[in-house]
């Protein structure tokens, strides 16, 4: 779908598709147990979050070079510019590098050697936000944030991620307090596996602008009704949602019963290498599962330039909502 759009919630990592993944590890001298692209595509079935994670650090391990980051992104744009994306603020996880001795600076330099010519080459602004790994220590995120502090003009924000449950957002609390005292924008996965209670823990305790998923925000009014009441925008990943069995069919999703809610609710790809389609992918598809109108797409357009982080660009946001604004949806979109 080529309505105008942001992409709020995109793991770089996840966008890496198993023909570059058999290519970058031809180049490094990685082996992967995988015979064929096919085979690895058949290997994308999941049983929840664990599962998945567990494949995506796996192939990580090919990923050696500021060359390798670099093209894994440059792909990426490339893409995401085909479904409309005008904007990107892309996720990326320095620890699932640096704990297999890839230096802070390869990943970020070969990232934004991508990201500094997107718009040229793809029509794309971009912003970076550097996420911690949950699962990981409080210690290992403040040593992460430490060691980001030379690349930090590269950076925006910090955000959170990986295995969600029984590892609460509080749990990073004073890691987001430096990540503000510095500038950064914060954001935060919550409520995707975890309870509503992460989502205000999220909100009060780690001070985040944006929540990651927030999908289990409905089965507490109470929250709802504060979400809508500060416009906290939530960065949805419906096709991410089905395949890691946190919703068992499309059809099923919420994302109607939040728009309806009021909640600023955007549509985003997460990991589209491994869930099935990239964001005008989850546009098309929760369009014909939920019966979405041409104006509730729309609405989605405009939420996710509006909770992009483009305070500093303000004539540009405002150029962005234009687009969406005068886009016609083509009979059959």
């Amino acid at each position: 779908m080529h309505l105008p759009k942001a992409e709020l919630h995109l793991h770089i990592e996840g966008t890496l598709e198993p023909e570059l993944a058999f290519a970058l590890a031809a180049r490094n001298g990685v082996e992967l147990p995988y015979a064929s692209t096919e085979e690895l595509r058949e290997a994308y079935r999941f049983s929840d979050l664990q599962s998945f994670l567990d494949l995506y650090y796996e192939l990580m391990g090919v990923l050696h070079t500021a060359r390798d980051f670099t093209e894994l992104a440059d792909a990426y744009l490339a893409r995401a510019a085909a479904q409309g994306v005008r904007h990107a603020e892309i996720f990326f996880d320095p620890q699932a590098h640096t704990a297999r001795g890839v230096p802070m600076g390869t990943v970020v330099e070969g990232l934004a050697a991508a990201l500094d010519r997107a718009e040229e080459r793809h029509g794309v602004s971009t912003r970076l936000i550097m996420c911690f790994l949950r699962d990981e220590s409080a210690e290992s995120a403040m040593a992460t944030l430490e060691a980001a502090k030379p690349y930090l003009h590269r950076i925006t924000g910090v955000g959170l991620d990986s295995a969600e449950v029984g590892h609460p957002p509080s749990k990073f609390r004073e890691v987001y307090a430096a990540a503000e005292e510095l500038g950064l924008r914060r954001v935060a996965h919550a409520g995707e596996e975890g309870p509503p209670e992460y989502i205000r823990e999220a909100l009060d305790v780690l001070g985040v602008e944006r929540v990651d998923h927030g999908l289990r925000c409905m089965e507490d009014p109470e929250l709802v009704s504060r979400l809508v009441r500060e416009r906290v925008p939530l960065t949805l990943c419906p096709l991410s949602n089905v395949r890691l069995r946190a919703i068992d069919v499309l059809e099923d999703h919420p994302l109607a019963a939040m728009l309806d809610a009021g909640l600023v609710a955007t549509v985003n790809s997460d990991d589209p290498a491994y869930f099935g389609g990239y964001v005008g992918d989850n546009f098309a598809a929760v369009r014909g599962a939920l019966g979405l109108e041409p104006e509730q797409l729309r609405t989605l357009a405009r939420n996710s330039f509006e909770a992009a982080f483009l305070d500093d660009e303000e004539e540009r946001r405002a150029r962005y909502l234009a687009e969406v604004e005068a886009y016609e949806f083509p009979a059959g979109e």
